[in-house]
């Protein structure tokens, strides 16, 4: 799965990267993005083209009421999210891509579960697919909500977890906004990245707690710094 990612490249950046016109409200690193916050997605439309939205992370189907509030899904596997009910929709007609430049899993080592941070050899931002709805709000507004999309682990991040997000490449990036992809070639982008697109490193259990969203969640596990006063966070 993919519980919690970073995005701390500045926004002037995530304009020309996804050929997006930047909106007026700011975005500010984020070192430890958490389910049930906004989080910045590149949508697709037919007439204005691309642009960068907010979606609520924790998809509710448009089918359920807007005061339910049960659990929402964060992820959907991306082998069933076609056919299953409560992400079918969202998948055929509301697709995203949804910028980071790294993601969280927790590796067991012995009793203890110990974060590990997945991004880039040359920290570049990546784009993980996404999908969304929007529906009337409970208080009458429209809200947008989301989920990040999985396929299996490749080779490099097995030993952690047995799922990924799914990366979807830039030259396919079109292909998977576009509203007329056919979803047997939308399935087919769903898999995983090669096994040297990744590297991971362990680090600071500070990233545990969501309180903690600053540089001090990418110190390296054990470091001095991490090991201040207050920095350790509860388990995940």
């Amino acid at each position: 799965m993919c519980g919690r990612y970073l995005l701390t490249a500045p926004g002037e950046l995530l304009g020309p990267t996804f050929d997006v016109m930047m909106p007026e409200v700011s975005w500010t690193a984020r070192y430890n993005i958490t389910p049930g916050t906004e989080i910045p997605a590149v949508c697709s439309d037919a007439s204005s083209g691309r642009s960068l939205d907010f979606l609520f992370w924790g998809l509710l189907p448009r089918w359920r009421k807007p005061e339910d509030t049960g659990a929402r899904m964060i992820n959907a596997r991306s082998e069933t999210a076609a056919e299953k009910p409560s992400f079918r929709q969202a998948f055929r007609e509301h697709r995203c891509l949804i910028p980071a430049d790294g993601f969280y899993e927790w590796k067991k080592v012995g009793s203890r579960k110990v974060p590990q941070l997945m991004r880039r050899p040359d920290r570049r931002i990546f784009a993980m697919a996404g999908i969304f709805e929007s529906r009337p709000g409970a208080d009458g507004g429209v809200e947008n909500s989301g989920a990040i999309l999985t396929t299996d682990a490749n080779d490099t991040l097995r030993e952690i977890h047995h799922r990924m997000p799914v990366v979807l490449a830039p030259e396919d990036w079109d292909r998977w906004l576009a509203p007329d992809t056919p979803v047997e070639a939308l399935t087919k982008l769903c898999r995983p990245v090669a096994e040297d697109y990744f590297e991971f490193m362990a680090v600071s259990s500070r990233v545990n707690n969501p309180r903690h969203d600053d540089p001090m969640c990418l110190d390296p596990a054990g470091s001095l710094r991490a090991a201040e006063p207050g920095a350790q966070g509860d388990l995940f």
